[in-house]
This record gives C-alpha cells, sequence and structure tokens, in this order.
C-alpha cells in the first residue's frame, strides 16, 4: 500500500525521503554560486551551520529555522515547488531532497545550466556527507568538518550515558492513517538505536504501512508518534481509538507525542534529535 499523500509530505518535511545528487558543470562551477534556493529544511539548516545562510535567496515553506529564514521569499513546497519562482531568483545552486515532483523539476534546472545537490541523507553518515558536499560546492570545507565533528562528539556522549540503560522495543509512527511507521535502512531506526532503544520491526521496506493487528502483534513497550501532519498534531493515538486499546504500551500510557519536527530531522542539529530521543525512551526515575 502507497503512503497518504499527508503522510508522504510529513516523510519530506522531515527531510527523510531519499534523494539522489548530481552536479553538473566544471570544475568551476562552485566558484559561481553565489546564490542559492533551498526546497528542504535539513539542506536550509545545513547552509546556515557551516556559515552560508547568507547566500540563500529563497526557500520551500517548510524551511522554519533558523528564524531568519522565514524573512526569505518561499518557492512552493515539495509537491508544488514552482520551476517559475526558483527561476526568478536567478539561483546558480538548488539543494534539497527528491520530492514526488523532484525528478522532472530538477531536469528543467539542469537545462538552464542551474547546479542542483539532492543527497541522500537517510543515514547520519549521509547527513554528514551532505554538509561536507556543501562545503565543497561553497568553499566552506573547515567549517563543514567542524560541524560534522561536533555532530559525532555529541553523538559518542549520548552513547556514552545510554550505553549500560535497558533497551525499550519502541514503534516509531509517522502516520496514523495508514499507520506507517520507521523500519531498519531507515534514518529513523538509526536515531532510535543511537538513542539507547530497540526497533519492533525488523524487516519491510524503510517506512511501511502496517495494521493495527500488527502494531499489537509487535508488543511495543513505548511508541513515538510523530504524525506531525496528520490533521496538524490533532490526531493523536489514543486507548479510545479503535485497536489501540489493545496494545499494552498505549494502555499503559507509554505513548509519546513529538511534535517538533526538527527533533527527527537529518540535518546538523541530528544529535541534539537523537539526544531528545534518548531523553523521552530512558525517562528519569522521580526522586524518593
Amino acid at each position: 500500500m502507497s503512503l497518504s499523500r499527508r503522510t508522504a509530505l510529513t516523510l519530506l518535511a522531515l527531510g527523510l525521503a531519499s534523494a539522489c545528487g548530481r552536479k553538473p558543470g566544471g570544475s568551476n562551477a562552485r566558484a559561481r554560486v553565489r546564490r542559492i534556493v533551498s526546497l528542504t529544511p535539513n539542506t536550509t539548516e545545513a547552509l546556515f551551520a557551516i556559515g552560508a545562510g547568507s547566500l540563500l535567496v529563497g526557500r520551500s515553506r517548510y524551511c522554519d529555522w533558523p528564524a531568519e529564514v522565514r524573512a526569505l521569499p518561499a518557492v512552493g513546497g515539495y509537491v508544488d515547488a514552482s520551476f517559475e519562482a526558483i527561476l526568478a531568483l536567478r539561483p546558480d545552486l538548488v539543494v534539497g531532497a527528491r520530492g514526488p515532483a523532484g525528478a522532472a523539476l530538477t531536469e528543467r534546472l539542469q537545462r538552464r545550466d542551474i547546479e542542483i545537490y539532492f543527497p541522500v541523507t537517510e543515514t547520519i553518515a549521509g547527513i554528514e556527507e551532505m554538509i561536507r558536499g556543501l562545503g565543497q560546492r561553497l568553499e566552506r570545507t573547515s567549517e563543514a568538518d567542524k560541524v560534522a565533528a561536533g555532530i559525532e562528539a555529541s553523538l559518542a556522549r549520548v552513547g556514552q550515558k545510554v550505553r549500560d540503560l535497558p533497551k525499550p522495543r519502541c514503534l516509531l509512527v509517522f502516520g496514523l492513517n495508514p499507520i506507517v511507521a520507521a523500519a531498519p535502512g531507515s534514518f529513523p531506526d538509526e536515531m532510535l538505536v543511537r538513542a539507547g532503544a530497540i526497533n519492533v520491526l525488523t524487516d519491510g521496506p524503510h517506512y511501511p504501512t502496517i495494521g493495527i493487528e500488527t502494531v499489537i502483534g509487535l508488543k511495543p513497550e513505548v511508541i513515538i508518534d510523530a504524525a506531525v501532519a496528520e490533521g496538524h498534531g490533532v490526531e493523536r493515538i489514543r486507548a479510545d481509538r479503535p485497536g489501540w486499546s489493545e496494545v499494552e504500551a498505549v494502555r499503559k500510557g507509554k505513548v509519546i507525542a513529538v511534535d517538533d519536527n526538527a527533533v527527527l530531522r537529518p540535518g546538523p542539529r541530528v544529535a541534539e534529535g537523537v539526544a531528545r530521543l534518548a531523553e523521552l525512551v530512558h525517562p528519569r526515575e522521580p526522586d524518593r
């Protein structure tokens, strides 16, 4: 079963859709990059992280951090990015993740000799490579290396904190109607592992659609509800909803709602997201 449109937009808003990158042009293409349009929040954040935010002239409507980016013109979203709006901003480089209409858009950009960079960020290593790739294109390699090194150092600290803690069995969901969850091979699955948890899903596509009977059979101890785009965060997992009352984690109140997209965003704040997940799945016991 295919993903619902809203769930697909959720994954894209988080920057979790797989993408491919291609760099047309010769070796002198980097020198002429002075104007950038970013179509995904994670690439927008990466540009600011390496000190290239001043080169950004346009964004998607989902790019919301840092705050100053909101003052830039929006060129649409993932499904409806406007080629004309992008072209009007005269970019040298367009970056982001490939959306449902991405292939047609990138082909049109390339025909105009506009450089594109759509890297895969489905792993933490891929995120670091994305950051370094931007650094290489924008003559900010040392800044990019520093950001990547900072991610590794922060992740190491989280790893030390959770190393000896029990590993709860977790289910991380992005959609509720139908239920869409993170499976091995996906970026959120790696985040769960880094946060000291075990994903109850062990196979299948990266973001499978599953039934409530499957959820019941998986017996998760904790459910992380990241269905941020479903009903704009209104629809949540509750024991009074059909089927969910049979899930032990729901009956015990072990459902964690994640409303902040940034927690699961595959960008320069990834280590902060892992640290936040670690806090959520390993709550501190109250002092006695």
